[in-house]
């Protein structure tokens, strides 16, 4: 992934942000909306395009452009770097392939503990019992 030319294929967009606000609200664009294609990049290799493809198919459009918006600041310019770093963190995360587990045996020694154990709690309980007569 190289993040130079992913963030040189961004597309941004300014939007008025929703909410209470009073009359400044409506005269500024502060929400930021981010557009990226990930089958139209060059920052990515072939492989990575179809990972993503795979893994963000619910937050892809139709199209297949990931759009994330952010408008937690009032300024505009901490928005879009809002944007950009959930962008990054996103691609970053959904590229990471986990690394297989390898199936163990538990040793001798902690399968007699555990049994051990049963039998001490076991004969607990028995002993708790009233006597046959």
């Amino acid at each position: 992934m190289n993040t130079s030319k992913i963030i040189g294929e961004l597309k941004f967009k300014a939007i008025r942000s929703s909410g209470a606000g009073g009359q400044h609200v409506n005269k500024v664009s502060s929400k930021v909306e981010v557009s990226f294609d990930i089958m139209a990049s060059e920052g990515l290799t072939a492989e990575e395009k179809l990972l993503l493809d795979q893994k963000l198919s619910s937050r892809l459009t139709k199209s297949g452009i990931l759009v994330i918006q952010c408008s937690d600041s009032r300024s505009q310019h901490k928005n879009k770097e809002l944007v950009i770093k959930r962008l990054l963190d996103i691609l970053s995360a959904n590229l990471h392939i986990p690394k297989k587990r390898i199936a163990t045996k538990p040793s001798r020694a902690s399968v007699n503990r555990r049994l051990e154990s049963k039998q001490k709690l076991s004969l607990k309980k028995t002993n708790r019992k009233k006597p046959l007569l």
